[in-house]
């Protein structure tokens, strides 16, 4: 089970999760992991697209606590329903409203975290993080490291 963070504007107007760029880079970095995204259930901590207006476009904005919240119990259902025997947590959003505020994607991505939700809980970054690098050595050095913090979980997979 992957878990991101909301869908973006690509995802709300399609109404699938990780659809988007962010998806595409989500597609790439799995495959590169060794990883079938067909046998995933992937979702988000939050249901509903927060943005704010820019010229044409809808530019998302960081869900606030009160939006985690409320989307609570679709979350905690679709892991009861899912039973993961892995969940990874793609960004802070979704590693906080899975594991608390005290989770750090910084400080404990691609290592496993003790969780009642699922036998195996890991974090990393959000794929759409990936392209926001500065320059083309760094987004390169964020999908390796993206990669590598799935990778930890393929012996785990049936």
């Amino acid at each position: 089970m992957l878990v991101g963070e909301q869908p973006g504007d690509v995802e709300d107007a399609r109404g699938r999760p990780f659809v988007g760029p962010a998806g595409h880079l989500l597609d790439a970095a799995l495959e590169a992991a060794g990883i079938d995204r067909r046998l995933a259930y992937v979702t988000n901590a939050v249901k509903h697209f927060s943005w704010e207006p820019q010229g044409k476009r809808r530019i998302h904005t960081t869900p606030n606590a009160r939006e985690i919240e409320a989307c609570q119990p679709w979350l905690q259902a679709a892991i009861e329903v899912v039973r993961p025997q892995v969940l990874v947590c793609l960004g802070a959003t979704a590693a906080k409203a899975l594991l608390g505020p005290g989770v750090s994607v910084t400080r404990q991505r691609g290592r496993f975290i003790e969780s009642l939700l699922a036998p195996h809980v890991t974090l990393t970054v959000h794929p759409s993080s990936v392209p926001r690098e500065r320059d083309e050595a760094l987004r390169r050095l964020a999908m390796e490291r993206l990669v590598a913090d799935l990778r930890v979980v393929l012996p785990h997979l049936d």
